[in-house]
């Protein structure tokens, strides 16, 4: 796909799906300012919304607060507990809304994402013109969301520049 420097752009991050995938994969942590970065290139960004979980814990409000100077808008919520100990926390339909409510003041709605509980948003921005980019781990990432998107980027394959390794 032709990227254009005109183009006007909004980042959906899945904070948590872009984590796990990092730290299973690689046992490392996303550096979410390259990935800002490598996402938007010359073009304009408009918007950019990082979907986080919260646990009370407070490492991850250091990192919610460098989210924030980095320029992301931070969507917080907490952590859901069940009966049973079950433990849920997705945005999936917060993101959503938001993608569906500004694609028409963007060109390109970037999700960063690997969750294939995607694709039908993906379809929807399409119908409605807007070009719809995927940025994931491919190793962690549905193949019907990347099949579906007009653009898949690999984050395996930056992985040099994108990712804090531990040193073993």
């Amino acid at each position: 796909m032709i990227k254009h420097h005109d183009q006007r752009v909004g980042l959906f991050v899945d904070v948590q799906n872009l984590y796990y995938s990092a730290k299973n994969l690689y046992q490392g942590r996303v550096n979410f300012e390259e990935l800002m970065s490598l996402a938007v290139e010359d073009r304009k960004l408009i918007r950019a919304i990082a979907y986080v979980i919260s646990a009370d814990n407070s490492d991850e409000n250091k990192f919610f607060d460098v989210l924030g100077y980095m320029g992301y808008e931070v969507r917080q919520k907490d952590l859901q507990s069940y009966w049973g100990g079950k433990v849920k926390g997705d945005w999936d339909v917060g993101l959503t809304i938001d993608a569906v409510k500004m694609a028409d003041k963007l060109d390109v709605v970037v999700l960063i994402t690997g969750d294939g509980d995607y694709v039908p948003l993906v379809e929807y921005l399409q119908f409605k013109g807007t070009l719809v980019e995927v940025m994931a781990f491919g190793r962690t990432a549905s193949s019907k969301l990347i099949e579906q998107c007009n653009d898949f980027t690999d984050l395996d394959r930056h992985q040099e520049n994108l990712l804090f390794i531990k040193p073993e």
